[in-house]
């Protein structure tokens, strides 16, 4: 009963470190939501770049899984390369490190004698708790770092507690590691327990608790801190089932790299066993085992970068050998720039939407020139094309509807009020779409009946797309770069569109009482000029929605 006591308690200061991991990673997440965006915006192919990009950001997020999950989401979205992933990835190993050294740490105590560094960071728990129930946006965040902080050392003393304070358990899992003293069973052991909980850092943390408790030896627990490097890349593996094949070797980098850097310093231990742990003895403390075992993770993901950083586009090249590319299936398409695995980092995923409904105006766009060009040539050549970038638009559409239902509960305020008109500026182009698709239409059947406007009548219809086409451009300008510079600008085109929409149908009148026009022409005549007006309200929406959500145009007034 003793061990079986001994490990729900063990259990449950795990549960409540990776829950403090959780939270504290989220506020700074949060907080540094800003900070992601710009770092991300720099990604470029210089490699160094690249790790120093992967270590901030795992270090914001303390969490390698975290960040490899988010680089799989930007390559499936097409946003980075193999190569720029690489680096990122590399890094990332470098910034999990961080968690481990704040472990380490927790061996700064008083002794029973006095308050220590640990005893003060769980005092943070409930500091930070407590703030949480702020409404300012602010504090709330500083709460979930403390409280994630604080819960950390909490989870931290409850596992050394059950190791410390119950010697049947401590003889167990002293016993056990001797039995499986053979450094690729170490390893495995390690792999399957980071694998089990999805965390490298957790891992590495109750090793360090484990060694801090004397159960395990330091040169053992060297071995599991390898294996929990493999077993970190389960969650990258996972993530990337169902996705893009370039996602796929992403995670196959990133379980490469951790295996060789694991096999180089396997190689390295294994012979000099234990001359390496009684040197970190001597630069970190005999009896520092905390720290010995935190600062090894620490050399091990530095030199292994320093190691494989020169061979990153051999790493690639392995990758696109080992998975081939898979052909495009239409009932599976995927977002361009979005991508559910995004959802752990709401910032990011905010950042992408944007790109995706910039991506769909431009579809719509595309379209919209097609089905006049079909107007005017009859020849049914962009027919192929006009359809499937429709369709583009429909499952784009639906898709992004989805997701953003997704991804609102997870943001601030001010993210929430941005997502609220993307859901609107989202419909407004599937509008346009579709008036696309019914102008395309226009001309089809006009063609297939062999008729054909007049002169005047066409040069009009032209006069007024053209006005619509360059109230697209700012619209797109406006909400590409959140600027109300040519919004005036916008408004007087679209009152002009308004006013040709009457002009147009009273010469056509006038055109069929002389005989200028005939009577079929009518139906496909007003049906375009009705079509070009709704087009442009629908614009007037996408511009003014960087100033509220719903596009009101109570804002038709702002000066330039």
């Amino acid at each position: 009963m003793g061990i079986l006591l001994g490990i729900f308690t063990l259990l449950t200061g795990v549960g409540v470190f990776i829950a403090g991991m959780n939270m504290m990673g989220d506020g700074l997440e949060k907080s540094a939501g800003g900070g992601l965006k710009k770092l991300l915006a720099k990604i470029s192919n210089n490699r160094f770049a690249g790790v120093g990009i992967g270590a901030t950001v795992t270090g914001i997020i303390q969490s390698s899984s975290a960040t490899s999950v988010m680089v799989i989401g930007l390559v499936n979205a097409g946003v980075m390369t193999l190569f720029q992933a690489t680096s990122i990835i590399m890094g990332a190993n470098i910034g999990t490190t961080v968690t481990g050294l704040i472990v380490a740490l927790s061996g700064s105590d008083g002794g029973g004698t006095s308050i220590g560094f640990s005893e003060i960071a769980m005092l943070l728990a409930f500091i930070g708790i407590m703030m949480t129930f702020f409404k300012n946006e602010k504090v709330k965040k500083i709460g979930g770092i403390l409280g994630g902080l604080g819960l950390i050392f909490v989870g931290l003393d409850i596992m050394g507690g059950a190791l410390k304070g119950n010697p049947e358990l401590n003889s167990f899992f002293t016993t056990l590691f001797e039995k499986i003293n053979f450094p690729l069973l170490l390893i495995i052991l390690g792999a399957l327990f980071t694998a089990l909980i999805q965390s490298s850092s957790a891992a590495t943390g109750i090793v360090i608790t484990m060694a801090g408790a004397g159960v395990i030896d330091v040169n053992l627990a060297l071995y599991i801190v390898l294996g929990s490097n493999i077993g970190t890349c389960v969650t990258a593996l996972i993530a990337c089932i169902g996705a893009s094949a370039n996602s796929k070797r992403t995670a196959f980098i990133h379980f490469t790299f951790n295996t060789i850097g694991t096999i180089i310093f396997t190689s390295f231990l294994w012979p000099s066993d234990p001359w390496f742990a009684n040197l970190l003895a001597t630069l970190f403390g005999k009896e520092n085992y905390e720290l010995q075992i935190a600062m090894f993770h620490v050399i091990f993901n530095v030199v292994t970068t320093i190691i494989l950083v020169p061979f990153i586009k051999q790493l690639v090249d392995l990758s696109i050998v080992v998975i081939k590319d898979k052909k495009f299936d239409e009932e599976n398409r995927q977002l361009k720039f979005v991508d559910e695995r995004l959802l752990k980092t709401p910032a990011v995923a905010v950042m992408q939407v944007k790109k995706e409904v910039e991506y769909m105006a431009s579809l719509a766009k595309e379209n919209l020139g097609r089905a006049f060009e079909e107007m005017q040539n009859k020849d049914g050549k962009n027919k192929t094309e006009l359809y499937q970038v429709e369709s583009t638009i429909n499952f784009t559409n639906n898709a992004m509807t989805k997701y953003l239902i997704q991804l609102s509960p997870l943001l601030n305020s001010r993210d929430e009020q941005v997502i609220g008109s993307y859901f609107h500026v989202l419909n407004d182009l599937e509008r346009i779409g579709d008036h696309a698709e019914n102008f395309f239409e226009i001309g089809s059947q006009m063609g297939a009946e062999e008729l054909s406007f007049s002169d005047m009548a066409f040069g009009e219809i032209m006069e007024m797309y053209r006005k619509v086409d360059r109230m697209f451009e700012i619209a797109i300008e406006a909400f590409d770069n959140v600027s109300a510079e040519h919004l005036k600008e916008l408004t007087e085109l679209e009152n002009e569109v308004d006013g040709l929409k009457k002009k147009l149908s009273s010469q056509h009148f006038t055109r069929l009482a002389t005989g200028a026009c005939k009577v079929e022409q009518s139906a496909y005549f007003f049906s375009t000029v009705a079509g070009l007006e709704r087009v442009a309200d629908h614009l007037i929406n996408i511009g003014y929605s960087i100033l509220t959500p719903t596009g009101d145009q109570k804002y038709s007034k702002i000066k330039a």
